[in-house]
């Protein structure tokens, strides 16, 4: 599986995280990190998403085409239901 197009996203992610971390020690406005820490979580909600759908359509169909759907398919639905948490 290849996740080339999630690495950028994950370093933007990264540099981000840092810039909470300077805004915490420099006693920036609380609800201005709140914003920050937000943006964060949903640039990582996106990167989630495509990892699963990379997942679906590779291993997810391949177990299916091979005859082991079923294992794939709980696996499937025991990580979506993580998502929910």
């Amino acid at each position: 599986m290849n996740h080339k197009n999630t690495l950028p996203r994950l370093k933007k992610i990264e540099g981000q995280i840092r810039g909470i971390s300077k805004m915490i020690e420099n006693e920036k406005y609380c609800i201005d990190i709140l914003h920050q820490i937000s943006a964060v979580k949903g640039a990582l909600h996106k990167v989630e998403l495509m990892i699963l759908k990379k997942h679906i359509e590779g291993c997810v169909t391949n177990a299916i085409k091979g005859g082991n759907a079923e294992e794939k398919i709980e696996e499937l639905i025991k990580t979506l239901e993580k998502f929910g948490k």
